[in-house]
Protein backbone atom coordinates (compact mmCIF):
# COMPACT_ATOMS: atom_id res chain seq x y z
CA UNK A 1 0.00 0.00 0.00
CA UNK A 2 1.41 3.53 -0.50
CA UNK A 3 0.79 6.77 0.82
CA UNK A 4 -1.27 9.86 -0.85
CA UNK A 5 1.13 12.00 -3.17
CA UNK A 6 0.36 14.79 -1.24
CA UNK A 7 1.45 13.91 1.89
CA UNK A 8 4.18 12.27 0.32
CA UNK A 9 5.50 15.31 -1.19
CA UNK A 10 4.67 18.27 1.33
CA UNK A 11 8.56 19.16 1.69
CA UNK A 12 8.72 19.34 -1.85
CA UNK A 13 11.21 16.56 -1.77
CA UNK A 14 13.83 18.47 0.31
CA UNK A 15 14.30 19.29 3.91
CA UNK A 16 11.83 20.54 5.98
CA UNK A 17 13.99 22.80 7.23
CA UNK A 18 14.15 21.82 10.97
CA UNK A 19 17.43 19.31 10.70
CA UNK A 20 19.46 21.92 12.88
CA UNK A 21 17.00 22.44 15.84
CA UNK A 22 16.31 18.57 15.67
CA UNK A 23 20.10 17.80 15.78
CA UNK A 24 20.24 20.16 18.94
CA UNK A 25 18.00 18.19 20.43
CA UNK A 26 18.92 15.20 20.00
CA UNK A 27 22.33 16.52 21.98
CA UNK A 28 19.86 17.45 24.59
CA UNK A 29 18.41 14.36 25.24
CA UNK A 30 22.18 13.17 24.69
CA UNK A 31 22.52 15.05 28.42
CA UNK A 32 24.56 17.89 26.45
CA UNK A 33 23.83 21.61 27.59
CA UNK A 34 22.88 23.32 24.53
CA UNK A 35 21.32 27.24 24.25
CA UNK A 36 18.67 27.00 22.20
CA UNK A 37 17.79 30.22 20.14
CA UNK A 38 16.18 28.42 17.52
CA UNK A 39 11.85 28.35 17.79
CA UNK A 40 9.54 31.14 18.78
CA UNK A 41 8.72 29.79 21.96
CA UNK A 42 8.43 32.48 24.97
CA UNK A 43 10.80 31.84 28.05
CA UNK A 44 7.91 32.61 29.86
CA UNK A 45 4.86 30.51 29.77
CA UNK A 46 1.19 31.21 29.75
CA UNK A 47 -0.14 33.54 32.95
CA UNK A 48 -1.27 31.79 36.09
CA UNK A 49 -4.85 33.73 35.84
CA UNK A 50 -5.47 32.57 32.13
CA UNK A 51 -5.04 29.26 33.20
CA UNK A 52 -6.70 29.67 36.30
CA UNK A 53 -9.80 30.55 34.21
CA UNK A 54 -8.94 27.51 31.75
CA UNK A 55 -9.58 25.26 35.11
CA UNK A 56 -12.21 27.24 36.70
CA UNK A 57 -14.02 26.76 32.88
CA UNK A 58 -13.13 23.36 32.91
CA UNK A 59 -14.29 22.37 36.36
CA UNK A 60 -17.27 24.41 35.61
CA UNK A 61 -18.04 21.70 32.90
CA UNK A 62 -17.30 23.62 29.67
CA UNK A 63 -15.80 19.94 28.32
CA UNK A 64 -18.22 19.01 25.81
CA UNK A 65 -18.98 19.90 22.50
CA UNK A 66 -18.28 23.77 21.88
CA UNK A 67 -19.88 25.96 19.25
CA UNK A 68 -17.83 25.05 15.74
CA UNK A 69 -17.14 28.21 14.56
CA UNK A 70 -16.31 29.34 18.63
CA UNK A 71 -18.21 30.21 21.29
CA UNK A 72 -20.27 33.42 20.68
CA UNK A 73 -18.14 35.88 23.49
CA UNK A 74 -14.91 35.14 22.15
CA UNK A 75 -15.82 35.41 18.64
CA UNK A 76 -17.06 39.28 19.45
CA UNK A 77 -14.28 39.70 22.20
CA UNK A 78 -11.63 38.47 18.65
CA UNK A 79 -13.63 41.08 16.43
CA UNK A 80 -13.51 43.98 18.62
CA UNK A 81 -9.72 43.39 19.09
CA UNK A 82 -9.42 43.76 15.49
CA UNK A 83 -11.73 46.55 15.43
CA UNK A 84 -9.67 48.66 18.20
CA UNK A 85 -6.11 47.78 16.60
CA UNK A 86 -6.78 48.09 12.70
CA UNK A 87 -10.02 50.39 12.72
CA UNK A 88 -11.92 48.41 10.60
CA UNK A 89 -15.77 47.82 11.03
CA UNK A 90 -15.46 43.97 12.81
CA UNK A 91 -18.66 41.73 13.98
CA UNK A 92 -18.89 38.30 15.26
CA UNK A 93 -19.92 36.93 11.63
CA UNK A 94 -16.40 37.53 10.05
CA UNK A 95 -14.46 35.52 13.01
CA UNK A 96 -13.98 32.02 13.20
CA UNK A 97 -12.09 30.32 15.70
CA UNK A 98 -9.37 27.91 15.06
CA UNK A 99 -6.60 25.57 16.96
CA UNK A 100 -3.88 28.16 16.13
CA UNK A 101 -2.43 29.67 13.33
CA UNK A 102 -1.50 26.95 11.94
CA UNK A 103 -4.47 25.45 11.54
CA UNK A 104 -5.58 29.24 10.28
CA UNK A 105 -3.30 29.27 7.56
CA UNK A 106 -4.04 25.86 6.34
CA UNK A 107 -8.09 26.61 6.30
CA UNK A 108 -7.55 29.93 4.62
CA UNK A 109 -5.53 28.50 1.66
CA UNK A 110 -8.71 25.82 1.73
CA UNK A 111 -10.85 28.54 0.77
CA UNK A 112 -9.41 30.08 -1.63
CA UNK A 113 -7.57 27.93 -3.67
CA UNK A 114 -8.42 25.42 -6.12
CA UNK A 115 -6.05 21.78 -6.43
CA UNK A 116 -3.60 23.15 -8.99
CA UNK A 117 -4.28 27.15 -8.04
CA UNK A 118 -1.04 28.57 -7.97
CA UNK A 119 -0.50 30.25 -4.62
CA UNK A 120 1.73 33.19 -3.48
CA UNK A 121 4.39 33.12 -1.02
CA UNK A 122 7.45 36.05 0.26
CA UNK A 123 10.70 34.13 0.46
CA UNK A 124 12.07 34.62 3.04
CA UNK A 125 8.91 32.39 4.78
CA UNK A 126 8.17 30.47 7.93
CA UNK A 127 9.33 27.31 7.36
CA UNK A 128 5.89 25.84 6.98
CA UNK A 129 4.06 27.78 4.54
CA UNK A 130 5.61 25.74 1.24
CA UNK A 131 3.87 22.23 2.94
CA UNK A 132 0.73 23.73 3.93
CA UNK A 133 0.09 25.39 0.23
CA UNK A 134 0.90 21.77 -0.97
CA UNK A 135 -1.42 20.51 1.83
CA UNK A 136 -4.08 22.62 0.57
CA UNK A 137 -3.53 21.33 -3.13
CA UNK A 138 -1.97 24.28 -4.23
CA UNK A 139 0.87 24.86 -6.03
CA UNK A 140 3.64 27.39 -4.22
CA UNK A 141 5.26 29.73 -5.74
CA UNK A 142 8.15 31.82 -3.90
CA UNK A 143 8.69 35.85 -5.00
CA UNK A 144 12.31 37.06 -3.12
CA UNK A 145 12.43 39.55 -1.00
CA UNK A 146 15.80 40.74 -0.82
CA UNK A 147 18.38 41.81 2.03
CA UNK A 148 19.20 45.07 0.45
CA UNK A 149 15.43 46.19 0.60
CA UNK A 150 14.92 45.24 4.12
CA UNK A 151 13.42 42.01 3.28
CA UNK A 152 10.26 44.10 1.96
CA UNK A 153 9.10 42.34 -0.84
CA UNK A 154 8.48 45.15 -3.87
CA UNK A 155 5.33 45.52 -5.63
CA UNK A 156 7.10 44.98 -8.95
CA UNK A 157 7.87 41.58 -7.80
CA UNK A 158 4.75 40.63 -7.11
CA UNK A 159 3.65 41.85 -10.07
CA UNK A 160 5.53 39.76 -11.83
CA UNK A 161 4.41 36.67 -10.53
CA UNK A 162 0.41 37.60 -9.92
CA UNK A 163 -0.67 36.68 -13.43
CA UNK A 164 -3.08 33.80 -13.41
CA UNK A 165 -2.31 33.05 -9.67
CA UNK A 166 -5.06 32.47 -6.69
CA UNK A 167 -3.96 34.04 -3.40
CA UNK A 168 -0.99 35.75 -1.85
CA UNK A 169 0.40 35.03 1.41
CA UNK A 170 2.24 37.59 3.80
CA UNK A 171 3.37 37.63 6.98
CA UNK A 172 3.91 41.19 8.69
CA UNK A 173 5.82 41.51 11.70
CA UNK A 174 7.76 38.72 9.67
CA UNK A 175 9.11 35.67 10.57
CA UNK A 176 11.92 34.81 10.56
CA UNK A 177 13.08 38.09 9.36
CA UNK A 178 12.06 40.46 12.29
CA UNK A 179 10.49 43.37 9.17
CA UNK A 180 7.49 45.18 9.53
CA UNK A 181 5.99 45.66 6.28
CA UNK A 182 5.90 49.98 5.62
CA UNK A 183 2.64 50.95 4.56
CA UNK A 184 4.50 51.99 0.98
CA UNK A 185 5.02 48.34 0.61
CA UNK A 186 1.77 47.06 1.70
CA UNK A 187 -0.42 49.82 -0.28
CA UNK A 188 1.66 48.20 -3.04
CA UNK A 189 1.06 44.70 -2.76
CA UNK A 190 -2.69 45.43 -2.25
CA UNK A 191 -2.43 47.40 -5.36
CA UNK A 192 -1.20 44.03 -7.13
CA UNK A 193 -4.33 41.91 -5.74
CA UNK A 194 -6.95 44.26 -6.64
CA UNK A 195 -4.98 44.45 -10.31
CA UNK A 196 -4.90 40.73 -10.65
CA UNK A 197 -7.95 39.80 -8.58
CA UNK A 198 -5.50 37.65 -5.67
CA UNK A 199 -6.77 36.73 -2.45
CA UNK A 200 -4.30 38.34 0.15
CA UNK A 201 -3.90 36.10 3.27
CA UNK A 202 -2.11 38.12 5.76
CA UNK A 203 -0.28 36.45 8.75
CA UNK A 204 -0.49 39.35 11.56
CA UNK A 205 -0.01 36.74 14.64
CA UNK A 206 3.00 38.81 15.26
CA UNK A 207 1.01 42.20 15.54
CA UNK A 208 1.76 42.94 18.94
CA UNK A 209 5.55 43.18 18.65
CA UNK A 210 6.60 45.94 16.43
CA UNK A 211 9.74 47.71 17.60
CA UNK A 212 9.77 50.28 15.24
CA UNK A 213 7.64 51.38 12.43
CA UNK A 214 3.66 50.84 12.89
CA UNK A 215 1.60 47.40 12.27
CA UNK A 216 -0.83 48.15 9.39
CA UNK A 217 -3.22 45.23 8.70
CA UNK A 218 -3.59 44.90 4.97
CA UNK A 219 -7.65 44.34 5.35
CA UNK A 220 -7.99 48.42 6.37
CA UNK A 221 -6.71 49.33 2.98
CA UNK A 222 -8.90 50.69 0.16
CA UNK A 223 -10.81 47.98 -1.76
CA UNK A 224 -8.98 45.46 0.62
CA UNK A 225 -11.30 43.93 2.99
CA UNK A 226 -13.61 41.58 0.87
CA UNK A 227 -10.57 40.07 -0.83
CA UNK A 228 -8.12 39.78 2.41
CA UNK A 229 -8.11 37.01 5.02
CA UNK A 230 -6.11 37.80 8.18
CA UNK A 231 -5.02 35.11 10.48
CA UNK A 232 -4.05 35.67 13.73
CA UNK A 233 -3.49 34.08 17.42
CA UNK A 234 -3.47 33.88 20.85
CA UNK A 235 -0.10 32.37 20.95
CA UNK A 236 2.66 34.92 20.68
CA UNK A 237 0.51 37.80 21.94
CA UNK A 238 -0.74 35.93 25.32
CA UNK A 239 2.35 33.73 25.52
CA UNK A 240 -0.56 30.62 25.10
CA UNK A 241 1.25 28.92 22.71
CA UNK A 242 0.30 25.57 23.24
CA UNK A 243 -2.65 26.33 23.86
CA UNK A 244 -3.64 25.79 20.15
CA UNK A 245 -5.99 28.91 19.48
CA UNK A 246 -6.29 31.45 16.84
CA UNK A 247 -9.00 32.55 14.13
CA UNK A 248 -9.64 33.77 11.20
CA UNK A 249 -11.18 37.05 10.01
CA UNK A 250 -12.54 38.04 6.43
CA UNK A 251 -15.66 38.18 4.59
CA UNK A 252 -18.96 36.97 6.52
CA UNK A 253 -19.49 34.93 3.08
CA UNK A 254 -16.08 33.09 3.55
CA UNK A 255 -16.31 32.81 7.18
CA UNK A 256 -19.48 30.73 6.61
CA UNK A 257 -17.42 28.77 4.22
CA UNK A 258 -14.21 28.59 6.96
CA UNK A 259 -16.98 27.21 9.16
CA UNK A 260 -18.21 24.21 7.17
CA UNK A 261 -15.12 23.33 6.62
CA UNK A 262 -13.94 23.26 10.67
CA UNK A 263 -17.24 20.96 10.97
CA UNK A 264 -15.74 18.47 8.26
CA UNK A 265 -11.78 18.66 9.70
CA UNK A 266 -11.66 19.86 13.86
CA UNK A 267 -14.79 20.13 14.64
CA UNK A 268 -14.09 23.19 16.94
CA UNK A 269 -11.79 24.68 20.20
CA UNK A 270 -12.51 23.06 23.20
CA UNK A 271 -14.56 25.22 25.14
CA UNK A 272 -12.43 25.75 28.14
CA UNK A 273 -9.58 26.88 26.22
CA UNK A 274 -12.01 29.17 24.19
CA UNK A 275 -13.02 30.68 27.48
CA UNK A 276 -9.32 30.92 28.75
CA UNK A 277 -8.58 33.46 25.73
CA UNK A 278 -11.80 35.04 26.01
CA UNK A 279 -10.52 35.78 29.67
CA UNK A 280 -6.57 36.92 28.19
CA UNK A 281 -8.47 39.48 25.75
CA UNK A 282 -10.43 40.65 28.58
CA UNK A 283 -7.09 41.73 30.30
CA UNK A 284 -6.77 44.42 27.47
CA UNK A 285 -3.75 45.47 25.72
CA UNK A 286 -1.86 46.06 28.57
CA UNK A 287 -0.94 42.14 28.98
CA UNK A 288 -0.17 42.37 25.44
CA UNK A 289 2.55 44.76 25.97
CA UNK A 290 3.94 42.73 28.89
CA UNK A 291 4.68 39.90 27.16
CA UNK A 292 6.30 41.65 24.10
CA UNK A 293 8.64 43.54 26.88
CA UNK A 294 11.01 41.08 27.02
CA UNK A 295 11.69 41.18 23.32
CA UNK A 296 11.65 44.79 23.03
CA UNK A 297 14.60 45.10 25.72
CA UNK A 298 16.35 42.42 23.54
CA UNK A 299 16.00 43.94 20.24
CA UNK A 300 17.51 46.80 21.72
CA UNK A 301 20.84 44.11 23.25
CA UNK A 302 21.22 43.03 20.10
CA UNK A 303 21.63 46.72 18.08
CA UNK A 304 24.16 47.52 20.81
CA UNK A 305 25.74 44.15 20.77
CA UNK A 306 26.17 44.17 16.82
CA UNK A 307 27.33 47.97 17.24
CA UNK A 308 30.20 47.00 18.97
CA UNK A 309 31.57 44.86 15.76
CA UNK A 310 31.90 45.13 11.93
CA UNK A 311 32.00 41.30 10.83
CA UNK A 312 27.79 40.51 11.62
CA UNK A 313 25.18 42.68 9.82
CA UNK A 314 21.21 42.28 10.51
CA UNK A 315 18.34 42.64 9.13
CA UNK A 316 16.47 46.05 10.47
CA UNK A 317 15.12 44.70 13.83
CA UNK A 318 11.69 45.98 13.79
CA UNK A 319 9.56 43.33 15.22
CA UNK A 320 8.34 39.60 16.10
CA UNK A 321 11.05 37.81 18.66
CA UNK A 322 13.40 37.23 15.85
CA UNK A 323 16.96 38.64 14.47
CA UNK A 324 18.28 38.02 10.97
CA UNK A 325 21.81 37.91 11.07
CA UNK A 326 24.00 38.59 8.27
CA UNK A 327 27.03 35.79 8.24
CA UNK A 328 28.70 36.18 4.84
CA UNK A 329 31.10 37.60 5.94
CA UNK A 330 32.83 34.43 7.23
CA UNK A 331 32.47 32.84 4.02
CA UNK A 332 29.71 30.05 5.16
CA UNK A 333 26.24 29.43 4.45
CA UNK A 334 23.68 29.47 7.44
CA UNK A 335 23.46 25.97 7.59
CA UNK A 336 27.18 25.52 7.36
CA UNK A 337 27.55 28.30 10.33
CA UNK A 338 24.98 26.74 12.30
CA UNK A 339 26.27 23.70 12.15
CA UNK A 340 29.86 24.73 13.21
CA UNK A 341 28.33 26.81 15.79
CA UNK A 342 26.40 24.00 17.53
CA UNK A 343 29.65 21.93 17.55
CA UNK A 344 31.96 24.43 18.92
CA UNK A 345 29.67 26.28 20.85
CA UNK A 346 26.95 24.77 21.56
CA UNK A 347 24.44 27.51 20.63
CA UNK A 348 21.45 26.65 18.38
CA UNK A 349 20.29 28.67 16.00
CA UNK A 350 18.00 28.06 12.59
CA UNK A 351 19.86 28.39 9.28
CA UNK A 352 18.47 31.12 6.87
CA UNK A 353 18.13 28.93 4.32
CA UNK A 354 15.60 26.99 6.49
CA UNK A 355 13.14 29.70 5.75
CA UNK A 356 14.10 30.20 2.05
CA UNK A 357 16.90 30.93 -0.44
CA UNK A 358 16.75 34.80 0.22
CA UNK A 359 18.02 34.14 3.25
CA UNK A 360 21.54 32.07 2.53
CA UNK A 361 24.05 33.16 4.18
CA UNK A 362 21.95 34.30 7.87
CA UNK A 363 21.05 32.83 10.50
CA UNK A 364 18.07 33.29 12.75
CA UNK A 365 18.41 33.92 16.14
CA UNK A 366 15.65 33.57 18.16
CA UNK A 367 15.33 36.37 21.42
CA UNK A 368 13.58 33.62 23.53
CA UNK A 369 15.91 33.29 26.73
CA UNK A 370 16.49 35.44 29.87
CA UNK A 371 18.47 39.06 29.04
CA UNK A 372 21.73 38.20 30.46
CA UNK A 373 21.91 34.69 29.06
CA UNK A 374 20.73 35.82 25.63
CA UNK A 375 23.43 38.83 25.86
CA UNK A 376 25.64 36.50 26.87
CA UNK A 377 25.16 33.74 23.73
CA UNK A 378 24.78 36.37 21.29
CA UNK A 379 27.72 37.95 22.05
CA UNK A 380 29.86 34.78 21.51
CA UNK A 381 27.90 34.10 18.05
CA UNK A 382 29.37 37.05 16.95
CA UNK A 383 32.66 36.40 18.18
CA UNK A 384 32.44 32.83 16.84
CA UNK A 385 32.01 34.86 13.57
CA UNK A 386 34.94 36.84 13.80
CA UNK A 387 36.65 34.12 14.28
CA UNK A 388 35.98 32.39 10.94
CA UNK A 389 35.78 35.44 9.59
CA UNK A 390 39.44 36.42 10.05
CA UNK A 391 40.43 32.70 9.20
CA UNK A 392 38.62 32.83 6.24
Amino acid sequence: MTLSTRIQTLTGGGSDGWDVFYRARRMIAEGQQITELTIGEHDIRTSRDILDAMHAAAVGGHTGYALVPGTPKLRQAVADRIAATTGVPTGPENVVITPGGQAALFAAHMAVCDPGDRALYIDPYYATYPGTLRSAGAVPDAIIARPRHGFQPLAEDVAAKAPGARSLLINSPNNPTGAVYSRATLEGIAQVCRDHDLWLISDEVYDSQVWEGEHVSPRALPGMAGRTLVVGSMSKSHAMTGSRIGWICGPAAAIDSLITLATHTNYGVPGFIQDAAHYALGRGPELETAVAAPFRRRAALTRDLLAGQNVVKAAPIQGAMYTMLDIRATGLTGEAFANALLDAEKIAVMPGESFGQAAGGHVRVAMTIADDHYAEALGRVLAFAARHAKGG
